[in-house]
C-alpha cells in the first residue's frame, strides 16, 4: 500500500508542480478542471446518483469550468463566488454537522448535489484565481492546508483525549485541532518574515498571510487564520460524514493508494474561497 501511494504522489507532482509554476495560468487551470470534473462525479455517486447521472454531474462541471476560464473569470475572479462558497460552507458545513451521518441521506438528492456542485465550482475558480494572482499566494493558501493537517495529525497522536466527531471522524480530536491551529499561526509568522526579508510582494504577489495582514492587522490577522483552520477542518468532515452516510471508505478508487480526488481535496475546497473572499474584502 506504500509503494502504490508513493507512486500515485510522484505521478501527481509530475503533472502538478509543472502546471503550478508554468507562467502562464491555463496548464493549472485545465489541471484543476479535470480534478474538479472527477470530484463532482465522485460527489453524485456518493449521493445516490445514477451511473449517468454522475457522469453528466462531472461532465457539467468541467464545462462550467471552462465556461468560467473562457469568460476571463479566473484573473479577475467575479467576488460573489468566494461569497456563495462562504455561506455554503458555513451554513451548509453547520447543516451537515448537525444532522450527521444518519440523516444526510434522507435531505433531497438535489439539495446534497447543488451543494456538492457549488463547493467544487467556486473551489476551482478560486484555485484557478489564486494561481494568477502569484506563486508565493497560492502556495500559502496550500501550506496552510497542509501544516493544519499534519500539525493536527500529531498533535492528536501525542495529546488526543477528547473526540471532536465521533460518529463522523472518531480519528479526530480536539487537542489536534488546537494543534493544527497552532501551527498555522506559527506559519503566518515565519512566512510574513520571509516575505519582508525577500521582499517577496515585488518579485512575485504577497502571501495570503500578509495580504491579510495588510489589511487587518495582527488583531485581525489571528482570528482569520483560525477561522480558516476550522474551515479546514469541516470540509474534512463533511466529505468524511458524506462516505459514512453512503458507507463508502472511499470517495473513488481514482488515485490508488489515495482513494479519490475528495479525499485529497476535502479540506482544500472551504478553504481556498474563503481566503479569496477575505483577502480582497
Amino acid at each position: 500500500m506504500l509503494k502504490q501511494r508513493v507512486i500515485t504522489a510522484l505521478v501527481l507532482l509530475a503533472f502538478l508542480l509543472p502546471a503550478l509554476f508554468a507562467p502562464m495560468a491555463w496548464p493549472f487551470a485545465l489541471l484543476m478542471l479535470l480534478m474538479a470534473g472527477a470530484a463532482a462525479w465522485e460527489w453524485a455517486r456518493l449521493n445516490s446518483a445514477p451511473s449517468m447521472v454522475a457522469v453528466g454531474m462531472g461532465i457539467a462541471m468541467a464545462v462550467a469550468c471552462g465556461l468560467a476560464f473562457a469568460a476571463g473569470w479566473v484573473r479577475v475572479g467575479p467576488s460573489i463566488a468566494w461569497w456563495v462558497a462562504f455561506g455554503v460552507w458555513v451554513l451548509g458545513g453547520a447543516l451537515a454537522l448537525k444532522v450527521g451521518p444518519s440523516a444526510w441521506h434522507m435531505l433531497p438528492r438535489a439539495a446534497r448535489w447543488l451543494l456538492g456542485v457549488a463547493a467544487i465550482w467556486t473551489a476551482w475558480l478560486a484555485l484557478s484565481s489564486a494561481k494568477a494572482t502569484g506563486i508565493n499566494f497560492i502556495l500559502s493558501i496550500f501550506c496552510l492546508v497542509w501544516v493544519a493537517d499534519i500539525a493536527a495529525y500529531f498533535g492528536g497522536k501525542a495529546f488526543g483525549r477528547r473526540k471532536l466527531a465521533l460518529a463522523i471522524s472518531p480519528g479526530k480530536s480536539w487537542e489536534g485541532v488546537w494543534s493544527g491551529m497552532a501551527g498555522v499561526q506559527l506559519l503566518a509568522l515565519v512566512w510574513i518574515q520571509a516575505d519582508r526579508h525577500w521582499n517577496l510582494a515585488q518579485l512575485d504577489s504577497a502571501s495570503l498571510f500578509t495580504a491579510l495582514l495588510n489589511r487587518f492587522g495582527v488583531l485581525g490577522l489571528v482570528p482569520i487564520l483560525v477561522f480558516l483552520n476550522a474551515m479546514s477542518v469541516v470540509g474534512d468532515l463533511v466529505e468524511s460524514l458524506v462516505k459514512r452516510s453512503a458507507g463508502a471508505k472511499d470517495s473513488s478508487g481514482l488515485l490508488p493508494g489515495h482513494g479519490g480526488v475528495l479525499d485529497r481535496v476535502d479540506a482544500v475546497l472551504p478553504v481556498f474561497p474563503i481566503a479569496m473572499a477575505l483577502s480582497t474584502l
